[in-house]
């Protein structure tokens, strides 16, 4: 049998439970890789207009990682608090000695004017998105430094972090910090070799957002599903197609690959 692409590696992965970040946790461990999955399974605020995942639900992505033949731990994590986040870096070194990749890929959305936003609304955005992005690298720096084995760090920010998506003015402020964080972050890491990039989605389907709707009905929802008319390929992505972007990064294929806006939006972000 071939090895796989990220044969060998630890990963963790934030935001695990279902979506993306459950996608992200297969693909790697489907290319070879040991995989330590998190998530806050439990709803966190009322301002949000979906539920969050569940325990089950990370349960689920556990099984699917192991269905792979590939070792995965889970650890039931807020990536709001440093505390929990650094308590899966340590289960990752507990239970496999090391972390050679990490996807910050949990994250939140809700939409409203920028001047109608509640604080609440604003702060549980940027904690989740922006704050929980950079709690996960520092819980996971440290360890990666001193293994000195450099490494490989994939933010998940978004088309919104790259464009300014309307109404959603705190998510793309959250989605802008994410990539102005792996900016100074790819440059203060890279005599460690280790790589810092960031990935950006269109709308993906099949998300907590998003599962079990019809593309059609997706389309057509405004104003938080309004994204998909923009893009000229598709009006949404798979996780996987994510996921693949995520892989590579992860790879050594993209060992000087760093610094890197890396769009997976089906032509979204360059629409005029």
């Amino acid at each position: 049998m071939t090895a796989g692409r990220v044969a060998g590696k630890i990963a963790l992965v934030t935001g695990a439970a279902r979506g993306q970040g459950r996608s992200h946790a297969v693909r790697l461990a489907e290319e070879g890789a040991d995989v330590v999955v998190t998530d806050v399974c439990h709803d966190i605020t009322d301002v949000l207009p979906y539920s969050l995942a569940s325990k089950e639900q990370l349960e689920e992505t556990v099984a699917l990682v192991r269905a792979t033949g590939r070792r995965c731990v889970a650890v039931q994590a807020d990536v709001r608090s440093i505390t929990d986040v650094r308590a899966a870096v340590d289960a990752a070194t507990a239970e496999f000695g090391r972390l050679d990749v990490v996807v910050a890929n949990a994250g939140v959305m809700s939409s409203g004017r920028a001047w109608e936003l509640s604080e609440e609304e604003w702060d549980v955005v940027m904690d989740v998105n922006l704050k929980g992005v950079w709690n996960t690298a520092r819980a996971a720096l440290p360890g990666m430094i001193e293994a000195g084995a450099g490494g490989s760090i994939v933010m998940i920010s978004s088309a919104a972090g790259i464009r300014g998506h309307v109404p959603y003015a705190h998510y793309v402020a959250s989605k802008h910090g994410v990539v102005g964080l792996m900016k100074a972050l790819s440059n203060e890491l890279a005599r460690y070799e280790i790589r810092v990039n960031t990935v950006h989605p269109t709308g993906v389907s099949d998300t907590g957002i998003t599962v079990g709707v019809p593309i059609e009905e997706l389309s057509a929802r405004e104003p938080l599903f309004g994204l998909g008319a923009m893009n000229p390929l598709a009006p949404f992505v798979e996780p996987r197609d994510v996921s693949n972007a995520v892989l590579f990064l992860a790879s050594d294929e993209a060992r000087y690959v760093t610094g890197l806006q890396f769009t997976v939006d089906a032509g979204g972000t360059n629409k005029p």
